[in-house]
């Protein structure tokens, strides 16, 4: 595993929400806000924030999780690093894995299961997407957590599409993927890295902390972007103003 370049959480908010879109969280404004998820502006903090705010309807709780001094790179993800990689231990995946996350060996039990004579709708779904894969279908956003890029990584996003990968080793099924990772030397004191009585102790904390700004009013956030965006036109018309009023022109037509 490489780093590539350093990117800003806000880069990683603007990928992850475009997958997120389509879930039925956003049905009620999709229209209002297709433009900024489909057509991100990462240069007005503005659009950042609101996007911060739509991606946090779904995974709000992921994120707190995360360690502050947390940092976000691109990296080039290598075939020999697969067997430092763990999926996300929470959910289906707990009963799947039966105590084992490695990503291998979640693949494996998933390749047996759907063997059987009926597996089930969890196990049915990584085998469509592994099918889906294999007809070429852009792969999206992976994003593994880790200490580093020489750690073991545990995978935050993209779970289903790298087990269905490993279903097809015969194939790159994730060639074209935008893979991040989020490093830091805390990780081990986030649940999703390391499962323990103090790290499920911290993620209660959290939740209890956040619990009364869940749910931020986006038209209240809109009104007070639209007032910031109506301040700054002014004080840039002001200090346009007072520039031309200092020049030699500007002084002789007050002279006049």
């Amino acid at each position: 595993m490489k780093k590539l370049r350093r990117i800003t959480e806000a880069e990683v908010i603007a990928e992850f929400l475009k997958g997120e879109f389509f879930h039925k969280e956003y049905e009620a404004d999709r229209e209002r806000f297709a433009r900024i998820v489909h057509s991100p502006n990462l240069a007005d903090e503005a659009e950042n924030e609101l996007r911060r705010v739509l991606l946090f309807r779904r995974r709000d709780t992921m994120w707190w999780e995360l360690p502050e001094d947390r940092q976000w790179w691109e990296i080039e993800f290598e075939p020999a690093d697969i067997d430092r990689v763990s999926v996300f231990p929470r959910a289906h995946w707990r009963t799947l894995a039966e105590g084992n996350f490695s990503a291998r060996h979640v693949a494996e039990r998933v390749r047996q299961l759907l063997a059987a004579r009926h597996p089930d709708d969890f196990v049915r779904k990584i085998g469509t997407i592994a099918n889906d894969c294999a007809g070429g279908d852009s792969p999206g956003l992976v994003i593994f957590l880790g200490l580093d890029e020489h750690c073991p990584v545990t995978l935050l996003e993209g779970n289903h599409r790298f087990v269905a990968s490993l279903l097809r080793p015969d194939r790159n099924l994730l060639a074209g993927a935008r893979t991040v990772g989020v490093f830091s030397p805390s990780m081990e004191k986030c649940c999703w890295y390391r499962t323990s009585f103090f790290t499920l102790a911290r993620c209660l904390k959290n939740r209890i902390q956040h619990y009364w700004d869940r749910a931020p009013d986006l038209d209240r956030l809109l009104q007070q972007t639209a007032q910031a965006r109506a301040i700054a036109g002014l004080e840039e018309s002001a200090g346009a103003v007072n520039s031309a009023m200092k020049s030699p022109i500007g002084s002789k037509m007050i002279s006049n």
